[in-house]
């Protein structure tokens, strides 16, 4: 049997590497898309969150698309934030962390999280 998870994050994914102004200003927005993403696995969990391994699929949907390198860099605090949900390292082997990405509007994030059998 497969679990399965998957959720929305509403709002735009810009890239981390080739943002500019005050480090500062991005920290913050950073810590904001952390926090909302491991709030919002948390509650697609429902109290139960799957357990390793699993795969994890990360879709950006945006009017524009990045190259493999950015899209990858708009991606690091949403995998921080459903890494500290989960309870692990982002880093931990048992995790696949796939990105994907698609156009559309409104700009938007879905995650797919589904436990390996």
């Amino acid at each position: 049997m497969t679990q399965r998870v998957i959720f929305t994050i509403d709002g735009h994914l810009p890239s981390r590497a080739n943002q500019r102004g005050h480090w500062r200003n991005w920290a913050k927005v950073w810590k904001a898309q952390r926090t909302l993403a491991g709030v919002s696995a948390t509650l697609a969990f429902d109290n139960c969150a799957p357990k390793p391994p699993l795969i994890v699929t990360m879709t950006r949907i945006s009017p524009r698309l990045l190259d493999d390198d950015n899209l990858a860099a708009a991606f690091k605090s949403v995998r921080d934030g459903i890494a500290d949900a989960l309870g692990i390292d982002d880093r931990d082997p048992r995790i696949t962390w796939k990105c994907e990405q698609a156009k559309g509007k409104p700009s938007r994030c879905e995650i797919a999280i589904e436990r390996e059998t």
